[in-house]
C-alpha cells in the first residue's frame, strides 16, 4: 500500500535556539504532547517511585536508576527506604551501612555522594530539598540529569529530562544521527525543552514531571535501541526515522581474566567466609568487602568451583573462583597478596548486611554461601478482553535474581 507523504507542520511553539529553523523538530508539540501523554496513561509500567508526593523517594530512585537496569532497582528501592526512610535518617547513618544498602546496584560513587548530599542538606538546609534544578545542581552527586528529573517530578518544575532513553527518541523523531559532542547535546537539549510543557504543578496534576517520565518510558519499552516497536509508538506519524538511526560505533570491550578464593570455615554451628575489604584510597568500590583476589600464575593447574564473566563499564572479567583442595593446602592463602590486617572471617549470616562488591555478592549467592534475594518485577499487563478500552493495572510478582 502506499503510503501518503506526511504533511509538514510548522512548530506553534518557539523557543529561542542556536540552532537554524530548519533543524528544529518539524512537530506541533501540543499535539505531540497529547499523543505520548495518552499512551503513557494507559501503558506506563506501574513501579514503586510513581505516584508518590515525597521529593526524597524520588531523588533515591533517580539516583539508583542511573546506568541501573528497573528490574535490579525495584528490590534496592524499597530495601533502602526501609533502612533510611528519610533525609535525616540517611545522614545520619554510617557509609558503610548506605553501602550494604546499595550493593548490587555498582557504580557505588552514586551511593556516598547521595549520603554527603543528605548530610549537606540536614546541616546547611534544615533537612529540606531544594526545589529547583538550579538548586539541586548544587548538591553532591546530582549532575544535570538528575537535578531535572528531580526538580520536574517532585515539584513540577518546567524543565526538560535528558537521558539516554529520551535523546534516542528526540534524534528518531528529528531524523538526526548521533553526535557525541557539544553540539550534539545542545541540539538533543533544545528538542527536549520545545516539548516540554510549561505550566507548572496544578490541580493535583504535573505536567512537566508527567511528560519527562513518559518521554523516558517511551524510549525504555517501545523506542528500543535496536529494533524498536515502531507500530505500537504513539508518536510514529510524527517520526522523520521510523526505525533505527544512525549511531556511532561503541568502543571494544576489553576482556580480562579474574581468579579469587572462596574459602570457608566452621566454628560451632557458625559458618565464616574470609573477605578482603578493599582500601578506602583506592578509585573503584573504596572500602567495600569482596573475595580475597589471586594471582593467575597461583592458579595453575587447579579446577575452579565456579566460571562467570561479571562486566564493568566497558571490561568483561572472565572470572574464576577457587577453593582449598583440603585443611592441609594453605597454598592459595599464602598467594593472597592482601595484608593479613585487610582479610577478615566473616558470618555468612552477616553477608547481607555487609557492604559487599556485586561481584562478591553474585559469586556468594551462584554458591549458595549467601541467601540469594527475591526481586519484586513489574508483570505485564493482561490485554483487554472485551472492546473497552480500559487500563490494566500492573501486578507484581517475585522472582529470585
Amino acid at each position: 500500500m502506499r503510503m501518503q507523504a506526511r504533511k509538514r507542520i510548522e512548530p506553534v511553539e518557539t523557543i529561542s535556539t542556536p540552532f537554524p529553523a530548519e533543524a528544529l523538530v518539524v512537530v506541533d508539540p501540543p499535539t505531540f504532547r497529547r499523543k505520548l501523554m495518552s499512551w503513557y496513561r494507559g501503558h506506563a509500567r506501574e513501579l514503586p517511585w510513581r505516584g508518590i508526593s515525597d521529593p526524597y523517594k524520588t531523588w533515591v530512585s533517580e539516583v539508583m536508576l542511573q546506568q541501573t537496569r528497573v528490574e535490579a532497582v525495584i528490590a534496592h528501592y524499597h530495601d533502602f527506604l526501609r533502612r533510611f526512610p528519610t533525609i535525616v535518617a540517611l545522614a545520619l547513618a554510617k557509609e558503610e551501612d548506605v553501602l550494604a544498602a546499595w550493593s548490587g546496584l555498582g557504580y557505588y560513587r552514586r551511593a556516598r555522594m547521595l549520603h554527603k548530599a543528605a548530610q549537606f542538606i540536614v546541616a546547611e538546609r534544615g533537612g529540606s530539598l531544594p526545589h529547583t534544578a538550579v538548586e539541586l545542581r548544587t548538591l553532591p552527586g546530582i549532575g544535570e540529569y538528575t537535578c531535572a528529573a528531580i526538580a520536574s517530578i517532585a515539584f513540577g518544575e518546567s524543565v526538560a529530562v535528558v537521558d539516554g532513553n529520551v535523546e534516542r527518541v528526540l534524534l528518531r523523531l528529528t531524523g538526526r544521527a548521533e553526535q557525541k559532542n557539544a553540539a550534539g547535546r545542545a541540539f538533543v537539549q533544545q528538542q527536549a525543552n520545545l516539548l516540554v510543557p510549561r505550566r507548572r504543578m496544578h490541580g493535583g496534576t504535573n505536567a512537566a514531571g508527567d511528560h519527562n517520565q513518559a518521554m523516558m518510558e517511551l524510549g525504555a519499552t517501545i523506542c528500543l535501541p535496536h529494533a524498536p516497536l515502531c507500530l505500537h509508538c504513539p508518536v510514529y506519524s510524527m517520526c522523520s526515522t521510523k526505525g533505527e538511526h544512525a549511531t556511532l560505533p561503541r568502543a571494544a570491550q576489553k576482556s580480562r581474566p579474574a581468579a579469587y578464593m572462596l574459602h570457608l570455615r566452621k566454628r560451632g554451628v557458625i559458618t565464616e567466609v574470609l573477605l578482603e575489604r578493599r582500601a578506602d584510597d583506592v578509585s573503584l568500590m573504596a572500602g567495600m568487602y569482596e573475595l580475597p583476589p589471586l594471582p593467575q600464575d597461583a592458579v595453575q593447574d587447579r579446577e575452579p568451583l565456579l566460571r562467570l564473566r561479571h562486566a564493568i563499564t566497558n571490561t568483561n572479567y572472565y572470572v574464576q573462583v577457587f577453593a582449598p583442595r583440603g585443611k592441609k593446602d594453605r597454598a592459595l592463602r599464602s598467594a593472597i597478596p592482601a595484608a593479613r590486617a585487610d582479610l577478615k572471617w566473616i558470618r555468612t549470616s552477616r553477608l547481607g548486611q555487609l557492604a559487599l562488591t556485586g561481584l562478591a555478592r553474585k559469586i556468594l549467592q551462584r554458591l549458595d554461601v549467601m541467601a540469594v534475594e527475591k526481586l519484586q518485577l513489574p508483570q505485564p499487563a493482561e490485554p483487554a478482553r472485551s472492546k473497552k478500552t480500559f487500563r490494566a493495572k500492573t501486578k507484581l510478582k517475585t522472582l529470585p535474581l
